[in-house]
């Protein structure tokens, strides 16, 4: 990781630290709805606020998007894309799935991202051409490519009306060894560890996509969107072995 050994350091500080901090808050935390039906809290906010003020300290040149309003104008040609508290609805019914999520986007390509899920102790690293890491161990896609060996996560089923798919996706899941849905980042590090083999989701912002791009591309895996590109901006995406690219795209590429 030695090109992006500083980034990667400052961004694993920025997140421990907003870890900690969120931690202080969850007990009897209350939230507000978001404009998007969303819930947000004030650990949300101050994590955010954390984590932007450590990455500007340390890179003041560059952007910051952060989910929660945070937006610093680059002067580098870089931006660090930043979602404080991923799955705020699990944090606070205290479920072990939410996750902080810090990426570093480099033109359009997204070249560092941290994944932390505290709760269940899994810390995920990538930095682009540098390989993928949980807790410092490697990891890598599965090598399965038929349907009825893999395991199929879907994030999301109440946005599935706005899919392309929607009248396919039953009949779809069924042909699948197993299926799970514990959310989008979840999800997709356990496609990135070879614990799944295909994540689908409909409906997503740049902030929750950006470090979970990477470490999947990092590890072997295929980033795409139902438009056939693979961007973080477009809103959903699919994250799968690269075995079941092809039918990744006749199923859900339109």
């Amino acid at each position: 990781m030695s090109d992006w050994s500083k980034e990667l350091e400052v961004a694993v500080r920025a997140s421990s630290q907003a870890v900690e901090l969120a931690l202080r808050f969850q007990a009897g935390i209350a939230a507000e709805t978001k404009s998007d039906n969303s819930p947000v809290t004030v650990a949300d906010r101050e994590c955010e606020r954390l984590i932007a003020r450590i990455l500007s300290g340390a890179f003041p040149e560059d952007g910051i998007l952060g989910e929660e309003g945070a937006n610093v104008q680059s002067r580098s040609g870089r931006r660090w894309i930043v979602d404080p508290i991923d799955g705020t609805r699990d944090y606070l019914r205290g479920n072990p799935l939410w996750s902080n999520l810090i990426g570093l986007e480099v033109g359009n390509d997204v070249v560092v991202g941290v994944v932390n899920l505290p709760v269940l102790g899994n810390l995920y690293l990538a930095g682009r051409h540098a390989g993928a890491f949980r807790n410092n161990s490697p990891i890598h896609v599965s090598s399965r490519s038929s349907v009825d060996e893999s395991t199929l996560c879907f994030n999301a089923f109440g946005k599935l009306n706005g899919t392309p798919f929607k009248n396919e996706m039953l009949d779809w899941m069924a042909r699948f060894w197993s299926v799970r849905g514990l959310g989008g980042a979840p999800d997709a590090m356990m496609v990135a560890s070879g614990q799944a083999d295909i994540w689908i989701e409909p409906a997503a912002a740049a902030w929750d996509l950006a470090p979970l791009k990477i470490v999947v591309e990092e590890a072997g895996g295929v980033f795409l969107n139902f438009n056939g590109g693979g961007s973080i901006h477009a809103g959903n995406c699919i994250a799968c072995t690269p075995g079941l690219k092809a039918e990744a795209v006749r199923f859900a590429v339109r």
